[in-house]
């Protein structure tokens, strides 16, 4: 798993960049409480892809959304994370995993994938507001954790872990 790291992290789903850029009070009180709580939030690879995706070959509001959030996350103090080729495989072959047991539908490989590399990466939390993601069987996800040998990650969304954190 990626060394190195802060005890108290949190990955980001590109969700929650779209609503920090889209100036959301929830995303922005999100981000401000956990940052003074000493939380360092991260971004995975597959996210840093969806956010160039989006700034490149969205519509008009995903590129004018994107784009201002690939230039705020230095300012919002969100840390991008890479993985090594053998972590990268890891993520890989756990997503495709995620997906042969119908804990997402085929088509959310990139949810896949996030979740994947946040658990690779040692990251206990993935926060979005992605319905498909938040919806996983969490008894289901975590003994495919268990069984990858893998560190669990769970999923939530940022307004339940606001009112947790009051």
């Amino acid at each position: 798993m990626v060394g190195n790291r802060p005890r108290k992290q949190l990955a980001l789903d590109t969700n929650v960049l779209l609503d920090l850029a889209e100036e959301k009070d929830f995303a922005h009180e999100f981000r401000e409480t956990f940052e003074a709580a000493g939380y360092a939030l991260r971004l995975t690879p597959t996210v840093l892809n969806e956010m160039v995706s989006a700034r490149l070959e969205g519509d008009r509001r995903e590129r004018t959304l994107a784009t201002k959030a690939m230039h705020r996350i230095p300012q919002w103090r969100i840390v991008p994370f890479e993985l090594n080729s053998i972590e990268e495989i890891m993520a890989e072959q756990f997503a495709d995993r995620i997906l042969r047991l119908n804990l997402l539908p085929p088509e959310e490989w990139n949810d896949a994938q996030i979740l994947a590399e946040t658990s690779v990466a040692g990251i206990p939390l993935l926060v979005t507001s992605d319905q498909h993601l938040l919806g996983i069987e969490e008894d289901a996800l975590l003994l495919a954790f268990q069984d990858a040998e893998l560190p669990s990650a769970r999923v939530a969304s940022p307004k339940r872990l606001l009112r947790a954190l009051r």
